[in-house]
């Protein structure tokens, strides 16, 4: 079994999420910020979600306050402008940090040797994919959209 479903995560209610709940699904990890140039990825970010879901896809937002303090809400705050801005149906996190000392133990474990591309996280919205097996298999850039059609067909491929 993959150390990935050996890991556990705060939603952003409070409630611990075993990521073991993901075994046999494709997720896709994504570090988000309500205040970013890059937020309205959120829209495909759904969009995304809600095109593959039934076919064993996940989405999993990692709200991040350390790319210039884009992410400054509480859990309330993050949850009122997912649902009011975007209709987020997939599951948010706790906020969280993705670098330094104080890494969260999923960011380490996306982030280490182990990924097809290793190192800090550059800045809000990079996304992970984890395959049915609970490998890091894709690691895109945040300026990538999600809807774009690399990684649309790797979803696919995933899934497959």
């Amino acid at each position: 079994m993959s150390a990935f479903y050996d890991l556990t995560i705060q939603d952003l209610t409070g409630e611990i999420l075993p990521l073991s709940s993901y075994a046999g699904k494709v997720v896709m990890i994504v570090n988000v910020a309500s205040e970013c140039d890059y937020t309205p990825q959120y829209k495909q970010l759904q969009k995304t979600y809600d095109t593959f879901k039934d076919q064993g896809f996940e989405v999993l937002g990692v709200p991040c306050n350390q790319f210039w303090a884009q992410e400054p809400g509480d859990a309330a705050q993050i949850k009122s402008f997912c649902e009011k801005n975007y209709a987020i149906t997939f599951k948010l996190t706790e906020k969280v940090d993705v670098n330094g000392e104080n890494q969260c133990p999923l960011y380490h474990f996306l982030t280490n040797e182990r990924s097809p591309k290793p190192g800090q996280i550059d800045w809000n919205f990079e996304k992970f994919i984890i395959d049915k097996t609970g490998q890091i298999v894709e690691r895109f850039a945040p300026e990538l959209d999600p809807s774009d059609k690399a990684i649309q067909d790797k979803i696919q491929a995933y899934l497959a």
